[in-house]
């Protein structure tokens, strides 16, 4: 379900007096706003506290693969919480990059827009995958990581990929309810 349709159903339920039902809806967007919170605030402490001056490539913008989409996306939030923290965004998405540029044109901060993976990952920090394109699950790592500045970090949103083997490449890969597999030294 999408957050509108949710908050429908958080409505009708109120209506008819199930407002237990309702709290547990409203509970639901809660959650989700606060799981694209964190998925930023990792990237930030991933990333030393700081993204200034550091470029990270979305990889996905749509709201769900195969769909150029981008209503209710959660791409949208967290580029805008990225660039809040003056992140370079690189935006790279198979069909929804024309969406995203309409989508992000009030934003303040410097964004690109390239849809060839490899050339979008150039000289970029960082990777988060936003959307589960199967493209992305099947480029080649290793020539992204030659392409990437070092420490080379994958922050994986939707769990597809390969964690152990990006990290037997040289990334440092965060996701989502998995612990991080990272080069440095944890204290």
């Amino acid at each position: 379900m999408i957050p509108k349709d949710i908050l429908n159903l958080v409505y009708l339920c109120r209506h008819y007096g199930l407002n237990e039902v309702a709290d547990y809806w409203e509970g639901v967007v809660r959650i989700n706003v606060y799981q694209k919170n964190r998925f930023v605030l990792n990237i930030l402490r991933a990333m030393f506290n700081t993204l200034a001056g550091k470029r990270i490539c979305l990889f996905g913008f749509a709201f769900k693969a195969n769909t150029g989409d981008t209503r209710e996306t959660p791409a949208l939030s967290i580029a805008r919480k990225l660039m809040e923290e003056n992140a370079e965004l690189v935006i790279s998405d198979p069909q929804a990059l024309e969406n995203a540029k309409k989508d992000l044109r009030d934003s303040k901060g410097e964004i690109t827009y390239i849809e060839d993976p490899y050339k979008a990952v150039s000289q970029c920090h960082a990777i988060a995958i936003l959307t589960e394109w199967d493209l992305y699950r099947n480029i080649d790592y290793e020539k992204v990581f030659s392409k990437m500045k070092k420490p080379a970090f994958v922050f994986d949103g939707r769990n597809i990929l390969n964690h152990k083997k990006l990290f037997d490449m040289g990334f440092n890969v965060y996701s989502v309810g998995r612990p991080p597999l990272t080069h440095f030294r944890v204290d």
